[in-house]
């Protein structure tokens, strides 16, 4: 058999379950999941390898409403992938069915080369009499090469959905080891499980708010992988919520993100988390770029 291997970008509106999906084909987190929306921020590069193919999916920040210099970067992150793919997977909630954010997606898609897939996920909240008029109305937007019906969140049709995908990958070669599910350093998952929990144990403004960067990061004598992060957010009031009453919140988050850490990297780790201020960082080009964000923002 003849080695395949392609690029697959996911893309959809906020909170759809891009992230969901692109951990269960992987099988391990790679990338954060919340009930909040828009809450990747970068494309997520993810590996998923067998005997006869390797696919890199590219799990992008939903598509959204811009608010500030960062939402403009992940419509653009988001956009920018279609044209570098061999497929694009289109994931909807059908459980919330066809809205208006859909529509301005399909319509970004008209004229598109590439073929796009229309996943239907969340098929375990819908009645099953419900799925055949649903797919009808999307038929009606795009011209998509396949229509599949998935539950990310407990893994039903997953397979078949990575079946269809074979179809559209050319001959290639195995870019990435069989061991490596992401292209991303280890720091870029780290900090993002910290943000994670952050996103999980806080409320309104804070979330959207905050960015983490890890500032060093090392394997002590011991064999402990030593991490210190900096939690960056907007205003002292959040730094307050932040740290919580007596410590109380960054002693949990830290509790939190230290368990997914050192299933991640194998190992057992000391993480210092530190609360910064960086006033209306969103908006700051430089401070975008020094966190990581796109170099043409």
């Amino acid at each position: 058999m003849k080695f395949k291997s392609g690029f697959v970008a996911i893309i959809g509106r906020p909170n759809v379950g891009k992230s969901t999906l692109m951990n269960q084909v992987i099988g391990q987190k790679i990338a954060i999941m919340s009930d909040k929306p828009q809450t990747t921020r970068n494309k997520i590069h993810g590996v998923y390898t067998t005997n006869g193919s390797q696919i890199v999916f590219l799990d992008t920040p939903g598509i959204h409403k811009r608010q500030s210099k960062l939402g403009d970067y992940m419509n653009q992150t988001a956009m920018s992938t279609l044209g570098e793919v061999e497929a694009v997977l289109f994931l909807v909630d059908a459980a919330e069915g066809l809205g208006g954010g859909d529509r301005y997606i399909a319509e970004q898609l008209n004229g598109l080369k590439t073929p796009v897939i229309l996943v239907l996920n969340k098929i375990d909240k819908i009645e099953p009499e419900a799925l055949l008029p649903l797919m009808g109305a999307y038929r009606k937007l795009h011209d998509f090469a396949e229509i599949v019906p998935i539950s990310a969140k407990v893994g039903s049709n997953v397979d078949t959905l990575l079946e269809q995908l074979q179809k559209y990958l050319p001959e290639g070669p195995q870019y990435y080891p069989e061991d490596q599910i992401t292209d991303h350093p280890e720091q870029f998952v780290c900090a993002e499980l910290v943000r994670e929990k952050i996103l999980h144990l806080t409320r309104e403004e804070v979330p959207h708010s905050i960015a983490v960067a890890i500032e060093d990061m090392r394997v002590e004598k011991n064999g402990v992988v030593h991490i210190s992060a900096v939690i960056f957010v907007e205003r002292d009031s959040q730094k307050g919520i932040i740290i919580g009453k007596q410590g109380a919140m960054l002693k949990e988050v830290g509790k939190r993100a230290r368990t997914d850490i050192e299933n991640l990297l194998g190992s057992k780790i000391f993480l210092e988390l530190w609360v910064k201020v960086k006033k209306d960082w969103r908006n700051q080009e430089r401070v975008l770029r020094d966190l990581g964000f796109h170099k043409d923002l």
